[in-house]
């Protein structure tokens, strides 16, 4: 799923914030369509239990388990934000945005879990004592890490997906996933091209890729459940 993209100068300060994250949004009903051609999911074996942590599985299915792990993570993270009242002094676009992307970030873990049906991984566990949620810098740190994590992610793991429905579900998705990291990368550095910054973008235009023990290490961080991705694709 890497894909070229230019950078023109203040992209995203001159669309209105929340207009551009509304035309990528993959709202509930959008989600509930695509669900209708994953029904085979459903004929696939319980993930089996492993004591206090759980196992992805392996192929297609352990790929959008692997999704939704890292979906459960950013949803509970903007629960987090939502349930402190945002952070200290947050204007009013600010609480429109992030209020967005728990709304966003919330549906997609929704509809992997409900896509997976018995083959979802249980509810994880996680850890956001590192970030002081009453803290402007701190939040929208720590939204920018997991946004830019999400979109590494699913570029990494597209090349893997065998089934054609489910590589369309992700790029959707990642779509939604790049327009959050832009939009938090705006907020922090307002008008500038940080929002497609060299971090993420190679010299040859391509985003960023990691790989899933890349991913799921950085996000060990925050997730206490001991997670088995052993029977991930490797190549």
């Amino acid at each position: 799923m890497k894909n070229e993209l230019i950078k023109p100068q203040g992209l995203v300060k001159n669309a209105n914030r929340r207009q551009f994250l509304k035309t990528g949004s993959l709202s509930v009903a959008a989600a509930g369509l695509i669900l209708a051609g994953c029904k085979d999911i459903e004929d696939v074996n319980p993930m089996p239990p492993m004591g206090d942590g759980v196992m992805l599985g392996s192929g297609d299915i352990g790929i959008l388990n692997y999704a939704y792990a890292l979906e459960q993570l950013e949803a509970a993270f903007y629960a987090a934000v939502m349930q402190g009242s945002y952070f200290a002094n947050a204007s009013a676009e600010e609480k429109t945005i992030m209020g967005d992307l728990e709304k966003h970030e919330r549906a997609h873990r929704e509809f992997f879990k409900a896509a997976l049906g018995d083959a979802a991984i249980a509810d994880l566990s996680v850890d956001f004592s590192s970030i002081d949620f009453s803290s402007r810098t701190s939040v929208l740190g720590a939204a920018k890490t997991f946004e830019d994590l999400g979109v590494a992610a699913y570029n990494g793991a597209g090349q893997f997906i065998q089934n054609v429905d489910y590589l369309l579900i992700a790029g959707k998705i990642v779509s939604v996933e790049a327009r959050h990291a832009a939009a938090i990368r705006d907020l922090i550095n307002p008008g500038s091209a940080d929002f497609a910054g060299d971090d993420l973008i190679d010299a040859n235009g391509l985003e960023r890729t990691l790989n899933f023990s890349q991913v799921l290490t950085a996000a060990s961080t925050y997730v206490t459940t001991p997670i088995d991705f052993s029977q991930l694709p490797t190549s």
